[in-house]
């Protein structure tokens, strides 16, 4: 049965329009029937070699000398005594334990069907707009630090926990564009994880979103 879907998707995505969202979605569910398919094959183990959870592709992790943190419960895993997986997607880490309780979707699809930058600076609403609780996991938070401390992401303006915020640093494309600032910022690990996916993708048209930049930057000339 799983053949025979994976063959009627390949029909549908071959019929549909080229870049559509439609044939997007049918490239995603592609992607899903494979691994179901290649997780069926993988028997015998007490874990699966493969899980898909919010669009992420996680592969058991074979390595025990290595030493990570886990993405969701920010503890370390212990390769030698503990079962974790790595998205090939986003490498989003995680323990075995954890993977039901994952929240985030996969930032590739997310590169994928939405390839675009926020390009306004640190647009923050207030912590009362989120309802005190973490953008991601939204887990309770205060500017107080009880019962946990809110963090701020300098690329989405919004505010997130201990858990989804490590004070990864990060240049702000908003800030480079519009006072050619490459200063690091502190950004969630979703935001970080984000621009390290986008930044070789040739998506920002400088001279429609800020042509004065020219006046001032003589490198930007000799580029133009």
């Amino acid at each position: 049965q799983l053949r025979q879907a994976i063959e009627e998707c390949k029909q549908v995505i071959l019929a549909l329009p080229e870049h559509s969202e439609r044939q997007k979605d049918a490239v995603v569910r592609l992607i899903h029937l494979r691994l179901k398919l290649q997780e069926l094959k993988d028997p015998g183990e007490d874990e699966p070699n493969i899980r898909v959870v919010l669009e992420h592709r996680f592969y058991k992790e074979k390595s025990k000398s290595v030493k990570q943190m886990c993405d969701k419960c920010s503890t370390i895993i212990w390769g030698l005594i503990q079962t974790w997986y790595t998205c090939t997607g986003c490498y989003y880490r995680c323990h075995s334990k954890c993977l039901p309780l994952v929240s985030r979707p996969c930032v590739r699809a997310q590169v994928s069907h939405q390839a675009e930058y926020q390009l306004s600076i640190c647009p923050e609403s207030g912590l009362d707009s989120q309802d005190y609780r973490c953008a991601e996991c939204r887990a309770p938070i205060s500017l107080r630090g009880v019962p946990s401390e809110a963090r701020q992401c300098d690329y989405t303006g919004l505010y997130y926990c201990s858990s989804c915020h490590w004070n990864d640093l990060a240049v702000v494309p908003a800030r480079a564009i519009h006072n050619w600032d490459f200063e690091p910022r502190k950004v969630s690990r979703c935001s970080m994880r984000y621009l390290a996916l986008m930044v070789s993708r040739p998506v920002l048209k400088l001279r429609e979103i800020n042509p004065l930049l020219f006046n001032y930057v003589e490198e930007l000339v000799e580029i133009r």
